[in-house]
């Protein structure tokens, strides 16, 4: 299938001399590796290039690590989170200056078409090229950073310089006061958080529950607190996340492992939860059935945590998806969600742009809001792939890492001081 025009190009022109970077790129199923890459350039008037102060590693990723997202290529490069000093500026551009610290959104938008101009930058019509999307989903979403050609084939941040396109929209600035390590979350988890728990309709005396407490998982429940639920439970297998979930937030904590998850709901909350939240996503299978469909490509999704949601809410509940869900699922609970009259709502990736200003200002900046909490180590970017395995993995405590460059400045008081990967367990730098 042909691509589809777009209004901007995925692709960078040649450096001159030959200019390299450090990069994370992806060679196949658990193959990341850093690689020496061609330093992007500005292509277009509207680009400007960003040299990375800050990136992470997203929980979404790892569907990336697992190759479970399509048209991935060797040699991409990962990482839709990244913050950063602008580098250089299209002749076009005039909101941004060499020298700026910013904060890219993980999504690409036009900021013209009918989308970007009702704050939807996510379903932005015009940045990605993919058919197979198009052919999928009947319509296209934003180019992501990062995130295979699936989603627009553009170059991530897991390296050391970004070319960012359609610049005065894809950019937020970073005020003086507030550090990268707070910042750079903006780019993604903190909006998409607030982003599920707004379309829940958290209100004051809710009952939520949350089926996954990585990143996204934890601060929804920050948030959820901050919104006035009463109670909130957590999902979750890991331990060390029920325990620090228990007692950073109040989440009551509940270990799939240990009981069935719908008979722990209905003994909890006999009479339903008000609003369900699912942060773990698609390739989670728990039952056998889903495991060996998954394994024989005769589903891509399970619909297990769905079922599980649609069933534990009340009668005319809420359910909302911000894991990522990609293809197709069998064995969906239809019946209940219409009979039970059940809002099943899809999150879609959340509208940065449509947050950001707001979250910086009124909580990021005022430091109401705790991103910081869930962040447990600071990396190199050489320590990338070994950060893949071991998120992947649920080992060593690693919540919500900030990875360095060359262009970092040292750790702001409070926050991780430089560990390594080695063998497959952090170690002191």
């Amino acid at each position: 299938m042909d691509t589809i025009p777009t209004s901007t190009t995925n692709e960078s022109r040649d450096p001159p001399n030959g200019e390299t970077m450090r990069a994370l790129a992806w060679f196949g199923k658990h193959d990341v590796r850093i690689i020496d890459a061609a330093k992007p350039q500005v292509t277009e008037p509207t680009d400007v290039v960003v040299a990375v102060t800050g990136s992470t590693v997203c929980g979404s990723d790892l569907h990336l690590y697992n190759g479970e997202i399509l048209q991935l290529q060797k040699g991409d490069i990962l990482g839709h989170e990244f913050c950063g000093v602008v580098e250089s500026v299209g002749s076009s551009v005039s909101k941004w200056k060499v020298g700026d610290r910013v904060v890219a959104s993980f999504q690409i938008a036009c900021g013209q078409c009918e989308y970007c101009k009702k704050g939807l930058s996510s379903m932005c019509d015009t940045t990605n090229s993919s058919p197979v999307m198009n052919t999928m989903y009947g319509h296209r979403f934003a180019g992501l950073f990062g995130y295979s050609h699936f989603a627009g084939g553009f170059a991530g941040g897991q390296a050391e310089y970004v070319r960012v396109p359609w610049a005065e929209t894809n950019l937020l600035k970073i005020p003086d006061e507030v550090p990268d390590e707070r910042a750079l979350y903006l780019s993604d988890i903190v909006c998409t958080s607030y982003h599920a728990c707004k379309e829940a309709n958290i209100q004051e005396g809710d009952v939520v529950g949350l089926w996954g407490l990585g990143p996204i998982g934890l601060l929804c429940a920050q948030w959820c607190k901050l919104m006035g639920a009463k109670r909130i439970i957590g999902i979750d297998n890991v331990t060390d996340r029920l325990d620090f979930a228990q007692k950073k937030y109040g989440v009551e904590p509940l270990n799939f492992a240990e009981k069935d998850t719908s008979k722990g709901i209905q003994e909890m909350v006999p009479g339903g939860l008000d609003k369900a939240i699912d942060c773990a996503a698609f390739r989670y299978a728990k039952g056998m059935i889903h495991k060996v469909e998954r394994a024989l490509a005769l589903e891509t999704d399970t619909s297990e945590t769905v079922n599980e949601m649609i069933t534990l809410v009340k009668k005319f509940g809420t359910c909302v998806l911000i894991a990522d869900y990609a293809g197709l699922t069998n064995h969906f609970n239809i019946g209940a969600l219409m009979e039970k009259g059940v809002r099943l709502i899809g999150g879609g990736q959340a509208p940065v742009q449509m947050y950001w200003e707001e979250l910086m200002d009124k909580w990021i900046k005022t430091d109401k809001f705790k991103v910081e909490d869930i962040v447990t180590h600071r990396f190199g970017l050489e320590d990338v792939p070994g950060i893949y395995d071991v998120f992947d993995k649920k080992e060593e405590g690693i919540m919500k890492c900030f990875v360095e460059t060359k262009h970092s400045k040292a750790p702001t008081a409070g926050t991780p001081r430089l560990s390594h990967i080695k063998e497959g367990k952090v170690v002191s730098a």
